[in-house]
């Protein structure tokens, strides 16, 4: 049995969980090659507080409906196109001490980047299953899942400094932890759109495939991460591998793997060896929204 949002839940987006509690993400705006907006922006970083919040989503698989993964930000709004208010001067004490006022969250604040924060947060496994053109927030936003496979008519671009704009949407954090500074570098000052191939060559996407087998390739890989595993254990990993690779010390990893090993281990990890010893598969308990505090 699956679970459909109803179309009216979303204007740009298309929500289903299957039974093994996979949930497919669509980008729906497939006649703007699901060009990129607030709303859409909105309604992101909704889901994923949603998936997040919701025990029967295991794993999400993120893509594009049509022939697009996405085409960039819509570049036909009125206004400044990317809904900042020009009439605002903002500071970075702005930013640091108003982060969350409305003034500040709606006008200031980098909508791609509400986006990949949402993403980050979500304690369950991502992976984005880029079916065509991912440029501009379409390259952006995939850094921020934990995966990303590509179909043989992919095409990703940093194309920012073409349109005399910044990288945005974190991908200054997470970009670099991906490919590397220099190739970081590279690829937003080149601006160049990779092929599918390419991509891969540089470590930006794990896997390239046929079209009509990105999508089962997908889903395989997120029932790899979920069929048998602790959905408490998972999210802990989650979060401490993206914790603890940016800490100066390994000092800082030992703190909070004590924490997370003490917890899992009076919780889904007594479940976890009495299924070993007793050669059956686990029967987990532990639920990912109800997380033990390990920093």
């Amino acid at each position: 049995m699956t679970d459909t949002a109803p179309a009216s839940d979303y204007e740009t987006l298309r929500w289903e969980v299957d039974e093994d509690g996979i949930l497919t993400l669509s980008l729906h705006r497939p006649d703007a090659l699901n060009a990129f907006t607030v709303t859409m922006a909105d309604e992101l970083e909704a889901a994923f507080v949603r998936a997040a919040e919701d025990d029967t989503v295991r794993a999400v698989v993120v893509t594009g409906t049509g022939r697009a993964f996405c085409a960039g930000m819509d570049l036909s709004a009125e206004g400044n196109v990317f809904g900042l208010d020009e009439s605002l001067r903002p500071t970075p004490a702005d930013l640091r001490e108003r982060f969350d006022e409305a003034e500040i969250h709606d006008g200031v604040r980098d909508t791609g980047g509400r986006v990949t924060l949402a993403i980050h947060a979500c304690p369950k496994p991502v992976i984005g299953a880029i079916n065509g053109a991912a440029v501009g927030i379409g390259a952006t936003m995939s850094l921020a899942m934990d995966v990303r496979m590509a179909s043989t008519k992919a095409r990703i671009g940093f194309v920012f400094g073409r349109l005399g704009i910044v990288a945005e949407a974190c991908s200054t954090w997470f970009l670099p932890r991906i490919v590397g500074l220099p190739t970081a570098l590279e690829l937003c000052y080149s601006a160049d759109i990779l092929d599918a191939e390419q991509a891969h060559g540089h470590g930006l996407v794990r896997s390239v495939h046929e079209p009509d087998d990105l999508l089962p390739a997908a889903y395989d890989l997120a029932r790899s991460f979920t069929r048998d595993r602790s959905p408490v254990a998972t999210a802990l990993m989650k979060q401490m591998l993206y914790r603890n690779s940016a800490q100066p010390h390994p000092l800082e990893a030992h703190l909070t793997d004590s924490l997370a090993m003490f917890y899992t281990s009076i919780g889904d990890g007594k479940e976890g060896v009495a299924a070993f010893r007793e050669k059956r598969a686990p029967r987990f308990t532990g639920r990912a929204s109800d997380l033990p505090e390990i920093e």
